[in-house]
């Protein structure tokens, strides 16, 4: 045959340099943070010469992209595209869509699910609900950790390392009686935002865990103050809260 490769070695034979572009990608996922290209380098075993070569490719491709201000290297749009791709196969997050266009259908608010991201809670759905909202939201929006209900919600809530990590992205700083107001949400299983941190916005937010009691992801919902119904035992609260049960019973 004048060749000495088996069938086996063929098919397994790849190419060098996607491979060596994946350690890039695979040393920004397991940090979970934007990194300076030096770190990046490092964490990938690479010269920072030779890292910068392939992230010029892999910031062409979107697969990454660079801070303007920091210089500071983070996952890009393919990616994130990537990400949500696989995210929709995962339990939680099929258990949870169609119950989010049913609250929305029924309560009127818009309603988002979230999860943890590298740079703090990220929206990866988002269903309008029937009142407009004057506030930007959209699949991919990362949330505070502090001045939003859903942020608040992760900080309660969600594994204490993954907390610290988004808290040390954000670096926002603590308003006094913080410890005390994530004490509370815990206790009640719910929390709310008015006027906050947009004017003439509302929401509430609840967790949802799975069989093992691990929080997944966060239910919130979104409507104008004044007719978004943000009283603690309302119909809103009600609502999300039934949602949330059933999708944990689905993942028992």
């Amino acid at each position: 045959m004048g060749l000495s490769e088996t069938g086996e070695e063929k098919k397994q034979r790849g190419v060098q340099s996607v491979e060596v572009g994946a350690r890039l990608l695979a040393a920004l996922a397991a940090r979970r943070e934007p990194l300076a290209l030096s770190a990046l380098a490092e964490a990938a075993e690479l010269s920072s010469a030779q890292a910068h070569t392939y992230l010029v490719s892999l910031t062409r491709l979107g697969l990454v992209k660079r801070d303007a201000l920091t210089g500071n290297y983070e996952p890009g749009p393919l990616s994130l595209r990537l990400g949500l791709l696989n995210l929709e196969h995962q339990p939680a997050y099929r258990a949870a869509a169609p119950r989010v266009s049913a609250l929305a259908l029924a309560t009127g608010m818009s309603v988002a699910v979230s999860v943890a991201g590298p740079q703090g809670p990220t929206i990866v759905r988002y269903e309008r609900g029937g009142y407009p909202l004057h506030v930007n939201l959209h699949v991919g929006t990362v949330m505070s950790l502090s001045s939003t209900s859903t942020g608040r919600i992760f900080r309660a809530f969600d594994d204490e390392t993954r907390v610290a990590a988004m808290l040390a992205h954000q670096q926002e700083t603590d308003a006094p009686g913080t410890d005390a107001r994530i004490g509370e949400i815990r206790a009640r299983g719910i929390e709310r935002s008015v006027d906050a941190p947009s004017p003439g916005v509302s929401s509430m937010s609840v967790p949802v865990f799975d069989g093992s009691a691990r929080m997944q992801l966060a239910l919130t919902a979104i409507g104008p103050t004044g007719l978004a119904d943000v009283d603690w035992d309302g119909a809103l609260a009600r609502a999300l809260k039934d949602a949330a049960r059933d999708i944990t019973e689905r993942l028992s």
